[in-house]
């Protein structure tokens, strides 16, 4: 009777401590994931978030249930779009992929390699370091992975019960979920079955693709999953593959050794590493934070990240150098960052909805209202899953309220009425239609109003400078203007024409920063002439002597060159 006790209290605590361990490597997923988010890429889900409008609408819910894996969708996006507050975002992801981990394992049905429940929710980690993933994937295998569990329930059916099942089950599926309902098929018992079922769901796609407006492949390969139609990476034809090897394939696996217990555990845990280091291209992640401190206006949290680490690609300059003028630093730390011509301050336009915001918002903040305007249609039409964008209505509605277009602002504003996160800004600029006092003296929006050019034209790209001297001249305030009217021939190295600028913006306003001197000074040095008194310090003039004197005895490799490195001299004649 003793010995009986024993075996089963000893019994029963394997049993717990298995119990606890099972929670604890779920919980743990979850808190790497939460911080993983939330701490090292908030900016991720923000860039996510803006890519789409969710509408607590009828309208919206019947568009996307008239979709195969319309459920899927709608519920992905009524997640992302709480990803505005990233908190809520990071938590978020962290429950779906502990749920992921969870459900993997019920299916595995194998304590004994448990920890290989692990291995689909790292790869799905490592696949959504691809921001054009949709969570939609990741609602919809975990909608198949429930359903499969819930086909175990019915596994005492006979084969006319399980075969009628079938029948209704796969399509409506489909429907809801997409062509991960694959996966569910695949589990299906017995084998031959599985077999059957996989045939009906791909002549449930074909049949789709003939009824429905959307190319075969596009239906095949997932509606909401990927963001570029007809395209899908595949990691994400790998993980229900994965899934399905497991839920055949574990449970007759032989019972390990405790020594291929402890590796396997901390195999999987170094594998928790490759995700994050590998799986996410840290330039294109750095331009979503770039784009993300843009949004919020963040101008020295823009400076302290460039001070941090140099901007090298187009978004980057152009983002830091916004950053710069607002603060009005443009003129004096310019050449302290990486430049390369004028594309640096209006970058040509690309149809890119990241780099076309950020554009947009460079216009906007000069004052070029109407072009700002349309770069907001053109982001938003460059969403590729033919989305809308909180963050583009959001600015049709402010280029429409300082023109004074207040019909049009409210057709924006109906439809941010109908969200959760616009509704209260919504609201507010409701309340601005028509109140032209209340524009007018509107910090943001009464200043755009007295800066924007009244007649509307069309301009080159190659004539940047000209519409910049256009808007100073309607309004000397305008100091972005005058620093970018200022920059472009500098960072195009036309110092005569600069010159022309810089003596038209100093007849109109008090504005000599420290780069302006040392191009005035430069200019003046190519003509063998000395600056008027008073135009340039002292103290730059000496040292455009000194530059003159170690450029002219070493060239460009001159070592002593590098103490100018800050400087337009230096910037003029050997390059960044």
């Amino acid at each position: 009777m003793f010995q009986e006790k024993s075996y089963n209290f000893a019994a029963f605590m394997k049993t717990g401590m298995a119990k606890y361990w099972n929670i604890g490597l779920s919980v743990l997923i979850g808190i790497v994931i939460f911080l993983f988010w939330y701490v090292a890429y908030p900016h991720a889900l923000t860039y996510q978030e803006q890519l789409q409008l969710f509408l607590f609408d009828a309208d919206y819910f019947c568009e996307r249930m008239a979709e195969p894996g319309g459920l899927a969708r709608y519920i992905a996006e009524f997640l992302v779009q709480f990803y505005n507050a990233t908190l809520y975002g990071a938590l978020i992801l962290a429950v779906l992929f502990m749920v992921v981990q969870r459900l993997t394992w019920r299916l595995m049905r194998s304590e004994d390699y448990h920890v290989l429940s692990l291995i689909p929710t790292l790869v799905l980690w490592f696949a959504m370091g691809d921001e054009n993933v949709m969570l939609a994937y990741v609602v919809a295998l975990i909608m198949a992975m429930g359903c499969i569990l819930g086909l175990r329930l019915l596994e005492r059916l006979n084969l006319i019960g399980k075969v009628i099942i079938a029948l209704v089950a796969l399509p409506l599926l489909y429907w809801l979920i997409g062509p991960l309902v694959l996966l569910v098929a695949v589990c299906m018992v017995p084998t031959w079955l599985a077999g059957v079922a996989v045939i009906y769901v791909v002549a449930l796609v074909l049949a789709s693709a003939w009824l429905l407006p959307y190319p075969l492949m596009r239906l095949a390969v997932g509606i909401g999953y990927y963001r570029f139609p007809v395209t899908v990476p595949y990691l994400l034809l790998l993980i229900p593959a994965l899934i399905a090897m497991m839920y055949y394939g574990c449970r007759h696996l032989p019972k390990p050794k405790q020594g291929v217990r402890y590796a396997l555990v901390f195999g999987i845990i170094a594998l928790l590493f490759v995700p994050q280091h590998y799986g996410f291209d840290a330039k294109k992640y750095e331009l979503m934070e770039y784009d993300y401190l843009v949004r919020t206006k963040d101008w020295n949290g823009i400076i302290s990240k460039a001070e941090q680490q140099t901007p090298d690609k187009p978004m980057s300059v152009s983002a830091t150098n916004l950053a710069l003028a607002m603060t009005n630093q443009l003129g004096e730390r310019a050449f302290e960052f990486y430049q390369h011509g004028s594309e640096g301050l209006l970058p040509p336009f690309e149809r890119n909805y990241a780099t076309t915001q950020l554009t947009g918002e460079i216009y906007f903040c000069l004052g070029l209202v109407n072009t700002a305007q349309r770069l907001a249609f053109e982001a938003m039409e460059a969403i590729s899953n033919y989305n809308k964008s909180g963050r583009a209505l959001m600015r049709l509605v402010e280029t429409n309220i300082i023109n004074g277009q207040y019909k049009v602002a409210d057709k924006y504003l109906k439809m941010l009425e109908k969200t959760f996160f616009y509704r209260r800004w919504a609201k507010r600029m409701r309340a601005m239609l028509g109140d032209e006092k209340a524009i007018n003296t509107h910090p943001l929006y009464g200043t755009l109003r007295q800066y924007r050019l009244q007649e509307d034209f069309l301009f080159s790209d190659t004539e940047l400078d000209k519409i910049c001297g256009q808007l100073f001249m309607h309004n000397p305030q305008n100091q972005m203007a005058a620093q970018y009217l200022l920059m472009m021939p500098l960072l195009d190295r036309d110092i005569p024409r600069f010159m022309q600028y810089a003596q038209y913006v100093q007849s109109q306003i008090r504005y000599n920063p420290r780069i302006c001197q040392e191009a005035i000074a430069f200019g003046f040095m190519q003509q063998r002439q000395q600056p008027p008194q008073g135009l340039v310090s002292p103290l730059i003039l000496q040292q455009l002597n000194d530059f003159s004197r170690i450029y002219s005895a070493g060239g460009k490799d001159a070592l002593g060159l590098q103490q100018f490195r800050n400087t337009a001299w230096y910037y003029l004649m050997v390059g960044k």
